[in-house]
């Protein structure tokens, strides 16, 4: 199957970030890309101790935020910006105002409709990280992964414009679907979106899923007992993209609301 063109873009220019240049020259390219798209570098290492602009892109924190260990408090899995959220109606979020789309084509087939049902009016949260934001997302809660989903897909772009102008992205980019559920045995769903130079989606736990591959249909991966704890760092984005979550009915209390921006380790809502 012939590949889509945002898939070849964002795999040459994958290439062009992995790669390691000399290390003035890799300076260059570091410190252009923090100047240019304005990254706050307070928490992490030197631009110039990145071998690749890939490293930079997924550069680890130079110490872990502190967060509320409270069981009830749910914090923000990444830096981002809150693009939409809300109450899903019956199975229908909010990509942006005025623009819908399913939960259950978001969820892919892999899932049984009795399982996608229990998010239908339930909460949904958008979550945007732009090219220079924090690229690594974290477990937002105490909790068991039950299923991880692998859905091949496009990468057209998922900034606010893109959003404002092309209907169902998220169902049409390439993600990965992580069926969770909490100590108090509530289900969510936590959708990592693939966008355009996102070649690649890491997931630690479950090093079988490749993204940006050469992989034809859904795939589907099991967990026993995958138990992970909040602030967990479970991998990261390899440039911007979006985290989708979706939770059943009365089980998050949302403490943000659309256009807020958010950090990784902040208390975005509460476990009911």
């Amino acid at each position: 199957m012939s590949k889509h063109i945002t898939s070849l873009i964002s795999q040459n220019f994958g290439k062009f970030a992995s790669k390691e240049f000399p290390t003035w020259v890799q300076n260059i390219v570091n410190n252009s890309y923090v100047g240019l798209m304005g990254l706050d570098m307070d928490e992490f290492h030197s631009p110039n101790t990145y071998k690749s602009l890939n490293a930079l892109f997924t550069r680890t924190l130079r110490e872990d935020r502190k967060y509320s260990l409270d069981a009830e408090d749910f914090i923000s899995p990444c830096d981002a910006l809150i693009s939409e959220c809300g109450e899903l109606h019956e199975a229908y979020a909010l990509q942006i105002k005025g623009m819908q789309y399913s939960s259950d084509a978001l969820l892919g087939d892999n899932f049984l409709q009795e399982e996608k049902d229990r998010v239908h009016n339930g909460t949904f949260i958008n979550f945007y990280l732009s090219p220079k934001d924090y690229h690594r997302y974290h477990i937002p809660t105490n909790l068991k992964v039950l299923k991880a989903v692998h859905i091949p897909g496009k990468f057209y772009p998922v900034n606010m414009p893109s959003l404002k102008k092309r209907l169902n992205l998220f169902v049409e980019n390439e993600r990965v679907v992580l069926l969770c559920e909490t100590s108090s045995k509530k289900r969510f769903y936590m959708v990592l979106v693939s966008a355009l130079n996102v070649g690649v989606m890491q997931v630690s736990f479950e090093p079988k899923i490749q993204t940006n591959a050469d992989v034809e249909g859904e795939r589907a991966y099991i967990f026993e007992n995958l138990h992970l704890n909040k602030g967990d760092d479970f991998g990261c984005f390899e440039m911007g993209s979006t985290i989708v979550i979706l939770a059943e009915k009365e089980t998050l209390e949302l403490k943000v609301k659309a256009g807020d921006n958010v950090k990784y380790g902040q208390t975005i809502a509460k476990i009911k």
